[in-house]
Protein backbone atom coordinates (compact mmCIF):
# COMPACT_ATOMS: atom_id res chain seq x y z
CA UNK A 1 0.00 0.00 0.00
CA UNK A 2 1.24 3.49 -0.81
CA UNK A 3 -1.57 5.80 0.31
CA UNK A 4 -0.36 8.84 2.25
CA UNK A 5 -2.26 11.55 4.08
CA UNK A 6 -0.51 14.83 3.24
CA UNK A 7 -0.95 17.72 5.68
CA UNK A 8 -0.13 21.39 5.06
CA UNK A 9 -0.83 23.19 8.31
CA UNK A 10 -0.88 26.87 9.23
CA UNK A 11 -1.63 28.68 12.45
CA UNK A 12 -5.40 28.84 11.88
CA UNK A 13 -6.01 26.30 9.12
CA UNK A 14 -4.75 23.13 7.48
CA UNK A 15 -5.14 21.53 4.07
CA UNK A 16 -5.08 17.79 3.54
CA UNK A 17 -5.01 15.31 0.70
CA UNK A 18 -5.29 11.53 0.67
CA UNK A 19 -3.15 10.40 -2.24
CA UNK A 20 -1.61 7.24 -3.65
CA UNK A 21 2.13 7.94 -3.85
CA UNK A 22 2.71 5.15 -6.36
CA UNK A 23 0.03 5.99 -8.92
CA UNK A 24 -0.30 9.70 -8.18
CA UNK A 25 -4.07 9.32 -7.89
CA UNK A 26 -5.71 11.54 -5.25
CA UNK A 27 -8.72 10.14 -3.43
CA UNK A 28 -9.83 13.17 -1.40
CA UNK A 29 -8.74 16.59 -0.28
CA UNK A 30 -9.98 19.20 2.12
CA UNK A 31 -9.52 22.38 4.07
CA UNK A 32 -10.15 23.14 7.72
CA UNK A 33 -9.92 26.87 8.31
CA UNK A 34 -10.63 29.70 10.74
CA UNK A 35 -9.49 27.51 13.64
CA UNK A 36 -9.93 29.28 16.97
CA UNK A 37 -12.26 31.89 15.52
CA UNK A 38 -15.95 32.37 16.20
CA UNK A 39 -16.99 30.30 13.20
CA UNK A 40 -14.77 27.78 11.43
CA UNK A 41 -15.25 25.94 8.15
CA UNK A 42 -14.59 22.41 6.94
CA UNK A 43 -14.53 21.66 3.21
CA UNK A 44 -14.10 18.07 2.04
CA UNK A 45 -13.91 16.90 -1.59
CA UNK A 46 -14.04 13.30 -2.80
CA UNK A 47 -12.69 12.59 -6.27
CA UNK A 48 -15.09 10.59 -8.46
CA UNK A 49 -13.70 8.89 -10.39
CA UNK A 50 -10.03 9.04 -9.38
CA UNK A 51 -7.95 11.09 -11.80
CA UNK A 52 -5.40 9.49 -14.04
CA UNK A 53 -1.93 9.39 -12.55
CA UNK A 54 -0.21 12.77 -12.58
CA UNK A 55 -3.26 14.66 -13.81
CA UNK A 56 -5.45 17.11 -11.91
CA UNK A 57 -8.35 15.45 -10.14
CA UNK A 58 -11.79 15.62 -11.73
CA UNK A 59 -14.63 15.94 -9.27
CA UNK A 60 -18.28 15.03 -9.53
CA UNK A 61 -20.72 17.89 -9.11
CA UNK A 62 -21.85 16.57 -5.73
CA UNK A 63 -18.41 15.53 -4.46
CA UNK A 64 -17.82 18.51 -2.15
CA UNK A 65 -19.33 18.95 1.29
CA UNK A 66 -18.99 21.94 3.61
CA UNK A 67 -19.73 22.64 7.26
CA UNK A 68 -19.46 25.77 9.36
CA UNK A 69 -19.06 25.47 13.12
CA UNK A 70 -16.67 26.59 15.86
CA UNK A 71 -13.29 24.76 15.75
CA UNK A 72 -11.43 25.18 19.01
CA UNK A 73 -7.98 24.02 17.94
CA UNK A 74 -6.09 21.80 15.50
CA UNK A 75 -6.98 18.67 17.46
CA UNK A 76 -10.69 19.45 17.03
CA UNK A 77 -10.01 20.20 13.37
CA UNK A 78 -8.47 16.78 12.82
CA UNK A 79 -11.47 15.12 14.41
CA UNK A 80 -13.72 17.02 11.99
CA UNK A 81 -11.53 15.85 9.11
CA UNK A 82 -11.96 12.25 10.29
CA UNK A 83 -15.72 12.84 10.54
CA UNK A 84 -15.74 14.14 6.97
CA UNK A 85 -14.00 10.99 5.72
CA UNK A 86 -16.44 8.81 7.64
CA UNK A 87 -19.54 10.66 6.44
CA UNK A 88 -18.57 11.46 2.84
CA UNK A 89 -15.82 8.99 1.95
CA UNK A 90 -13.58 7.57 0.96
CA UNK A 91 -13.45 5.16 3.87
CA UNK A 92 -10.10 5.27 5.66
CA UNK A 93 -10.64 1.61 6.46
CA UNK A 94 -10.83 0.74 2.76
CA UNK A 95 -8.10 3.25 1.81
CA UNK A 96 -5.91 3.28 4.91
CA UNK A 97 -2.94 5.66 4.86
CA UNK A 98 0.38 4.03 5.63
CA UNK A 99 1.98 7.31 6.74
CA UNK A 100 1.33 11.02 7.22
CA UNK A 101 3.50 13.52 5.35
CA UNK A 102 3.77 17.08 6.67
CA UNK A 103 4.85 20.15 4.74
CA UNK A 104 7.19 22.24 6.89
CA UNK A 105 8.36 25.53 5.41
CA UNK A 106 11.70 26.05 7.15
CA UNK A 107 14.25 23.38 7.93
CA UNK A 108 17.17 25.78 8.22
CA UNK A 109 20.55 24.18 7.57
CA UNK A 110 19.64 21.22 9.80
CA UNK A 111 17.29 19.31 7.49
CA UNK A 112 18.32 18.44 3.94
CA UNK A 113 16.00 15.49 3.34
CA UNK A 114 12.56 14.22 4.41
CA UNK A 115 12.78 13.28 8.08
CA UNK A 116 10.86 10.93 10.34
CA UNK A 117 9.33 13.10 13.04
CA UNK A 118 10.59 12.36 16.54
CA UNK A 119 10.34 14.49 19.68
CA UNK A 120 13.81 15.86 18.87
CA UNK A 121 12.70 16.82 15.35
CA UNK A 122 9.70 18.64 16.84
CA UNK A 123 12.07 20.59 19.11
CA UNK A 124 14.18 21.55 16.08
CA UNK A 125 11.14 22.68 14.08
CA UNK A 126 10.11 24.79 17.05
CA UNK A 127 13.59 26.32 17.37
CA UNK A 128 13.58 27.16 13.66
CA UNK A 129 10.38 29.16 14.12
CA UNK A 130 12.62 32.20 14.61
CA UNK A 131 13.35 31.96 10.86
CA UNK A 132 9.72 31.33 9.85
CA UNK A 133 7.48 32.75 12.59
CA UNK A 134 4.42 32.73 10.32
CA UNK A 135 4.83 29.11 9.20
CA UNK A 136 6.72 26.73 11.47
CA UNK A 137 4.54 27.21 14.60
CA UNK A 138 1.42 26.31 12.61
CA UNK A 139 3.15 23.30 11.07
CA UNK A 140 4.10 22.12 14.55
CA UNK A 141 0.51 22.45 15.75
CA UNK A 142 -0.61 20.34 12.81
CA UNK A 143 2.05 17.72 13.46
CA UNK A 144 1.03 17.31 17.10
CA UNK A 145 -2.67 17.13 16.29
CA UNK A 146 -2.04 14.63 13.48
CA UNK A 147 0.11 12.45 15.71
CA UNK A 148 -2.74 12.35 18.22
CA UNK A 149 -5.24 11.41 15.49
CA UNK A 150 -2.94 8.86 13.80
CA UNK A 151 -0.83 7.64 16.70
CA UNK A 152 0.04 4.32 15.05
CA UNK A 153 1.36 5.80 11.79
CA UNK A 154 4.81 7.18 11.01
CA UNK A 155 4.88 10.95 10.47
CA UNK A 156 7.39 12.55 8.10
CA UNK A 157 8.41 16.18 7.74
CA UNK A 158 9.15 17.40 4.20
CA UNK A 159 10.89 20.77 4.25
CA UNK A 160 10.48 23.48 1.59
CA UNK A 161 14.11 24.47 2.15
CA UNK A 162 15.63 20.97 1.89
CA UNK A 163 16.04 20.86 -1.89
CA UNK A 164 18.18 24.00 -1.78
CA UNK A 165 20.68 22.60 0.73
CA UNK A 166 22.84 21.61 -2.26
CA UNK A 167 23.56 25.27 -3.05
CA UNK A 168 27.29 26.05 -2.79
CA UNK A 169 28.50 28.52 -0.14
CA UNK A 170 29.02 31.19 -2.77
CA UNK A 171 25.30 31.08 -3.54
CA UNK A 172 23.91 30.96 -0.01
CA UNK A 173 26.30 33.30 1.82
CA UNK A 174 25.39 36.93 2.46
CA UNK A 175 28.27 39.42 2.51
CA UNK A 176 27.77 40.47 6.14
CA UNK A 177 29.88 40.02 9.26
CA UNK A 178 30.61 36.29 9.43
CA UNK A 179 30.43 35.91 13.20
CA UNK A 180 27.12 37.76 13.36
CA UNK A 181 25.69 35.74 10.49
CA UNK A 182 26.68 32.44 12.08
CA UNK A 183 25.34 33.45 15.50
CA UNK A 184 21.92 34.33 14.09
CA UNK A 185 21.78 31.83 11.17
CA UNK A 186 21.73 34.59 8.57
CA UNK A 187 22.13 32.99 5.13
CA UNK A 188 20.07 32.16 2.07
CA UNK A 189 17.87 29.07 2.39
CA UNK A 190 15.44 29.18 -0.54
CA UNK A 191 11.83 27.98 -0.63
CA UNK A 192 9.33 26.19 -2.91
CA UNK A 193 11.91 23.39 -2.95
CA UNK A 194 9.30 20.62 -3.06
CA UNK A 195 7.80 22.13 -6.21
CA UNK A 196 11.15 22.80 -7.88
CA UNK A 197 12.23 19.21 -7.25
CA UNK A 198 8.98 17.74 -8.57
CA UNK A 199 8.94 19.90 -11.71
CA UNK A 200 12.60 19.35 -12.63
CA UNK A 201 12.23 15.59 -12.29
CA UNK A 202 8.92 15.57 -14.19
CA UNK A 203 10.49 17.59 -17.02
CA UNK A 204 13.38 15.16 -17.35
CA UNK A 205 11.01 12.18 -17.36
CA UNK A 206 8.77 13.83 -19.96
CA UNK A 207 11.72 14.43 -22.25
CA UNK A 208 13.11 10.94 -21.68
CA UNK A 209 16.48 12.40 -20.72
CA UNK A 210 18.66 11.62 -17.67
CA UNK A 211 18.11 14.17 -14.91
CA UNK A 212 21.84 14.14 -14.15
CA UNK A 213 22.65 15.48 -17.62
CA UNK A 214 20.27 18.45 -17.65
CA UNK A 215 20.78 22.10 -16.79
CA UNK A 216 17.37 23.47 -15.87
CA UNK A 217 15.70 26.71 -14.87
CA UNK A 218 12.34 26.34 -13.13
CA UNK A 219 9.98 29.29 -12.66
CA UNK A 220 7.48 28.67 -9.85
CA UNK A 221 5.12 31.59 -10.39
CA UNK A 222 2.13 31.94 -8.11
CA UNK A 223 1.16 34.59 -5.59
CA UNK A 224 4.51 33.69 -4.11
CA UNK A 225 7.15 33.23 -6.79
CA UNK A 226 10.67 31.91 -7.13
CA UNK A 227 13.08 30.69 -9.78
CA UNK A 228 15.76 28.05 -9.34
CA UNK A 229 18.86 27.04 -11.27
CA UNK A 230 19.16 23.24 -11.24
CA UNK A 231 22.24 21.40 -12.45
CA UNK A 232 21.97 17.63 -12.72
CA UNK A 233 18.95 17.55 -10.42
CA UNK A 234 20.65 19.66 -7.73
CA UNK A 235 19.67 23.20 -6.79
CA UNK A 236 22.67 25.49 -7.29
CA UNK A 237 20.92 28.83 -6.83
CA UNK A 238 17.45 30.17 -6.13
CA UNK A 239 15.82 33.57 -5.90
CA UNK A 240 14.33 33.43 -2.40
CA UNK A 241 16.72 33.95 0.48
CA UNK A 242 16.67 33.77 4.26
CA UNK A 243 12.91 34.36 3.96
CA UNK A 244 10.45 34.14 1.05
CA UNK A 245 10.63 37.93 0.66
CA UNK A 246 13.77 38.04 -1.48
CA UNK A 247 13.83 37.61 -5.25
CA UNK A 248 11.05 38.00 -7.80
CA UNK A 249 8.21 40.51 -7.67
CA UNK A 250 5.22 38.67 -6.20
CA UNK A 251 1.54 39.23 -5.54
CA UNK A 252 2.05 41.23 -2.35
CA UNK A 253 5.82 40.90 -1.69
CA UNK A 254 8.38 43.34 -2.99
CA UNK A 255 11.11 40.86 -3.85
CA UNK A 256 14.61 42.32 -4.19
CA UNK A 257 14.95 45.81 -2.73
CA UNK A 258 17.82 48.01 -1.57
CA UNK A 259 17.98 47.43 2.23
CA UNK A 260 18.59 51.15 2.66
CA UNK A 261 14.98 51.77 1.59
CA UNK A 262 13.98 50.32 4.96
CA UNK A 263 16.30 52.69 6.83
CA UNK A 264 15.03 55.61 4.75
CA UNK A 265 11.37 54.83 5.50
CA UNK A 266 12.14 54.33 9.17
CA UNK A 267 13.80 57.74 9.36
CA UNK A 268 11.68 59.81 7.00
CA UNK A 269 8.26 58.15 7.30
CA UNK A 270 8.84 57.10 10.92
CA UNK A 271 7.67 53.57 10.14
CA UNK A 272 8.18 50.89 12.76
CA UNK A 273 9.65 47.43 12.14
CA UNK A 274 6.17 45.79 12.19
CA UNK A 275 4.90 48.41 9.74
CA UNK A 276 7.86 47.85 7.40
CA UNK A 277 7.39 44.09 7.63
CA UNK A 278 3.72 44.51 6.72
CA UNK A 279 4.59 46.88 3.87
CA UNK A 280 7.13 44.63 2.16
CA UNK A 281 5.30 41.34 2.69
CA UNK A 282 1.63 42.30 2.38
CA UNK A 283 1.30 45.68 0.63
CA UNK A 284 4.00 45.60 -2.03
CA UNK A 285 4.59 43.62 -5.22
CA UNK A 286 1.79 43.77 -7.76
CA UNK A 287 -0.64 44.99 -5.11
CA UNK A 288 1.59 47.93 -4.28
CA UNK A 289 2.18 48.83 -7.92
CA UNK A 290 -1.29 48.34 -9.38
CA UNK A 291 -3.70 47.93 -6.47
CA UNK A 292 -4.43 44.28 -7.30
CA UNK A 293 -2.38 41.16 -6.64
CA UNK A 294 -3.94 38.68 -9.07
CA UNK A 295 -2.09 38.41 -12.40
CA UNK A 296 -5.40 37.96 -14.24
CA UNK A 297 -6.50 41.39 -13.02
CA UNK A 298 -3.13 42.84 -14.02
CA UNK A 299 -3.40 41.41 -17.53
CA UNK A 300 -6.94 42.76 -17.89
CA UNK A 301 -5.62 46.17 -16.86
CA UNK A 302 -2.84 45.97 -19.45
CA UNK A 303 -5.40 45.07 -22.14
CA UNK A 304 -7.48 48.17 -21.41
CA UNK A 305 -4.44 50.45 -21.29
CA UNK A 306 -4.20 50.98 -17.54
CA UNK A 307 -0.82 52.62 -16.90
CA UNK A 308 -0.33 51.25 -13.39
CA UNK A 309 -1.10 47.69 -14.48
CA UNK A 310 1.19 48.05 -17.49
CA UNK A 311 4.07 49.25 -15.35
CA UNK A 312 3.46 46.49 -12.81
CA UNK A 313 3.57 43.85 -15.54
CA UNK A 314 6.76 45.33 -17.00
CA UNK A 315 8.46 45.41 -13.59
CA UNK A 316 7.39 41.81 -12.98
CA UNK A 317 8.71 40.62 -16.36
CA UNK A 318 11.93 42.62 -16.04
CA UNK A 319 12.77 40.77 -12.83
CA UNK A 320 12.01 37.39 -14.45
CA UNK A 321 14.36 38.14 -17.34
CA UNK A 322 17.08 39.38 -14.99
CA UNK A 323 17.07 36.13 -13.04
CA UNK A 324 16.83 34.00 -16.18
CA UNK A 325 19.90 35.75 -17.59
CA UNK A 326 21.82 35.37 -14.33
CA UNK A 327 21.08 31.66 -14.12
CA UNK A 328 21.95 31.14 -17.78
CA UNK A 329 25.39 32.52 -16.96
CA UNK A 330 25.68 30.55 -13.72
CA UNK A 331 24.76 27.25 -15.38
CA UNK A 332 26.86 27.95 -18.46
CA UNK A 333 23.78 27.51 -20.64
CA UNK A 334 20.47 25.75 -20.18
CA UNK A 335 18.77 22.67 -21.62
CA UNK A 336 15.26 23.02 -20.17
CA UNK A 337 13.17 25.90 -18.86
CA UNK A 338 9.90 25.07 -17.10
CA UNK A 339 7.01 27.21 -15.90
CA UNK A 340 4.77 26.04 -13.08
CA UNK A 341 2.21 27.12 -10.43
CA UNK A 342 -0.85 29.31 -10.97
CA UNK A 343 0.68 32.09 -13.05
CA UNK A 344 3.37 29.98 -14.68
CA UNK A 345 0.90 27.35 -15.84
CA UNK A 346 -1.86 29.71 -16.99
CA UNK A 347 -0.37 32.96 -18.30
CA UNK A 348 0.97 32.87 -21.87
CA UNK A 349 1.75 36.59 -21.57
CA UNK A 350 4.04 36.08 -18.57
CA UNK A 351 5.84 33.14 -20.17
CA UNK A 352 6.45 35.06 -23.38
CA UNK A 353 7.62 38.19 -21.56
CA UNK A 354 9.97 36.21 -19.31
CA UNK A 355 11.92 34.84 -22.27
CA UNK A 356 11.42 37.43 -25.02
CA UNK A 357 15.02 38.75 -24.94
CA UNK A 358 16.74 35.36 -24.59
CA UNK A 359 16.83 34.32 -28.24
CA UNK A 360 20.62 34.72 -28.14
CA UNK A 361 20.72 31.61 -25.92
CA UNK A 362 18.77 29.53 -28.43
CA UNK A 363 15.43 29.96 -26.70
CA UNK A 364 12.44 30.20 -29.04
CA UNK A 365 8.81 30.10 -27.94
CA UNK A 366 6.14 29.00 -30.40
CA UNK A 367 3.32 31.58 -30.02
CA UNK A 368 0.59 29.09 -30.95
CA UNK A 369 1.82 26.41 -28.56
CA UNK A 370 2.22 29.00 -25.82
CA UNK A 371 -1.41 30.07 -26.15
CA UNK A 372 -2.79 26.54 -26.02
CA UNK A 373 -4.37 25.34 -22.80
CA UNK A 374 -3.73 21.86 -21.48
CA UNK A 375 -3.84 19.76 -18.33
CA UNK A 376 -0.56 17.88 -18.53
CA UNK A 377 3.04 18.69 -19.38
CA UNK A 378 3.34 20.46 -22.71
CA UNK A 379 6.11 21.96 -24.81
CA UNK A 380 5.79 25.61 -25.83
CA UNK A 381 9.13 26.02 -27.61
CA UNK A 382 9.56 25.77 -31.36
CA UNK A 383 10.94 22.66 -33.03
CA UNK A 384 14.08 24.64 -33.85
CA UNK A 385 14.66 25.90 -30.31
CA UNK A 386 17.92 24.68 -28.80
CA UNK A 387 16.28 24.88 -25.37
CA UNK A 388 13.19 22.92 -24.41
CA UNK A 389 10.59 25.23 -22.86
CA UNK A 390 7.83 23.43 -20.99
CA UNK A 391 4.74 24.07 -18.91
CA UNK A 392 4.81 21.53 -16.07
CA UNK A 393 1.89 21.43 -13.62
CA UNK A 394 3.31 21.14 -10.13
CA UNK A 395 2.07 18.60 -7.62
CA UNK A 396 3.60 19.29 -4.23
CA UNK A 397 1.22 16.90 -2.46
CA UNK A 398 2.37 14.02 -4.64
CA UNK A 399 6.02 14.95 -4.09
CA UNK A 400 5.48 15.05 -0.32
CA UNK A 401 3.73 11.67 -0.50
CA UNK A 402 6.59 10.16 -2.50
CA UNK A 403 9.20 11.48 -0.10
CA UNK A 404 7.17 10.24 2.84
CA UNK A 405 6.99 6.73 1.39
CA UNK A 406 10.73 6.79 0.67
CA UNK A 407 11.42 7.41 4.37
CA UNK A 408 8.95 4.91 5.75
CA UNK A 409 9.31 2.04 3.24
Amino acid sequence: MSIVLVINSGSSSFKYQLIDAETGIPHASGLVERIGQEQGRVKHTVFFPPAAAGEPAVTATDATSERELPIADHTAGFQLMLDAFAENGPSLEQHPPVAVGHRVVHGGARFFEPTLITPLVEINIDELSVLAPLHNPGALQGIRAAKAAFADLPHVAVFDTAFHQTMPPAAYTYAVDTALAEAHRVRRYGFHGTSHKFVSEAAAAHLGRPLAELRQIVFHLGNGASVTAIDGGRSVDTSMGMTPLEGLVMGTRSGDIDPAVIFHLARRAEMTIPQLDDLLNKRSGMLGLAGVSDMRDIEEGVARGDEAATLAFEVYAHRLRAYAGAYLAELGGVDVISFTAGVGENSPQVRAAALETLGFAGIEIDPARNEQRGRGIRRISTDASRVEVLVVPTNEELEIARQTIAVTA
